[in-house]
């Protein structure tokens, strides 16, 4: 196996690891870190659904707790517990649907690295005006959402369908505005992504069965090793950060890395090959 085709699994595995639970958006660095390293063709999509299936799996490992309790309690049709799944699935909801009415549309047309530029700038100055509220919390804990807190949560994750906006930024920020509590807001972002990215991942695989190749399960490895490493110190790093500080510092990221791409795509600097 090619050693710098590794390094480039690796990289990649730890930018979808770094980037998949932070308001910064996994896809836009995917889309720009692999047009930089020239893996961003058919394969290259394969391979991001591989990494991001095990950025899920270090989220279902950290909260394998809660998880086992859902399940249990499901078993034994606790309230709490149907009410957390129902919420849930209530909040996957619309992007699965505007998914699949507009998805193809999107990638078509905003899946390249000047649009992502764009949607890192505008998703920077919304979280820099969402912290400047007043935050008026009427939910504490995921377990006290009801179904109309999960159904605002779902809207603003379809937000995301936009490569730039970040999922999880949408969701978390969302959530502020609706009134979660930051902790509540962050871990539902966390509990959403495992229906929503595992959907996404056998959807992706389906539609690009074709392009696997049994000479590729060293990539697969490394890039998968990497991701749920990284995946899993970033959600634990991200929880503590939480309980002391804000945003402010993800939204000042996103603009001046969105400024950053779009100068040197302008200035030649850099030959983005979609820009």
């Amino acid at each position: 196996m090619d050693t710098i085709l590794l390094l480039k699994a690796a990289i990649l595995g730890i930018v979808e690891g770094l980037t998949e639970f932070l308001p910064i958006s996994s896809t836009g660095h995917l889309i720009l870190a692999g047009d930089l390293l020239d893996f961003n063709n058919e394969r290259g999509k394969v391979f991001e659904i591989v990494i991001q299936f095990a950025a899920i799996l270090a989220v279902c490992w950290e909260y394998r707790a809660k998880l086992g309790t859902v399940v249990g309690g499901l078993l034994r049709k606790q309230e709490a517990a149907q009410r957390f799944t129902v919420n849930l699935f209530i909040a996957f909801l619309p992007l699965a649907i505007l998914g699949l009415l507009f998805g193809k549309a999107i990638k078509a047309h905003l899946f390249a690295p000047v649009p992502v530029a764009l949607a890192f700038i505008i998703g920077g100055i919304f979280i820099l005006w969402a912290e400047k509220r007043d935050h008026r919390i009427t939910v504490a804990s995921v377990d006290d959402m009801q179904w109309r807190d999960a159904l605002k949560m779902g809207f603003a994750q379809a937000m995301a369908l936009i490569p730039g906006t970040s999922r999880s930024g949408a969701t978390i920020i969302g959530g502020l505005f609706f009134g979660l509590s930051r902790k509540a807001a962050t871990e539902f972002s966390f509990f959403l992504a495992v229906p929503t990215l595992t959907a996404a991942t056998v959807y992706e695989l389906v539609k690009y069965r074709d392009q696997f190749r049994a000479d590729d399960w060293e990539i697969f490895i490394a890039g998968s090793v990497t991701s749920f490493i990284s995946a899993f110190l970033c959600v634990r790093w991200l929880l503590r950060y939480i309980s002391h500080h804000d945003f402010t510092v993800f939204a000042w990221y996103r603009i001046v890395f969105g400024l950053v791409v779009l100068g040197t795509a302008y200035s030649g600097v850099v030959n983005w090959s979609a820009a």
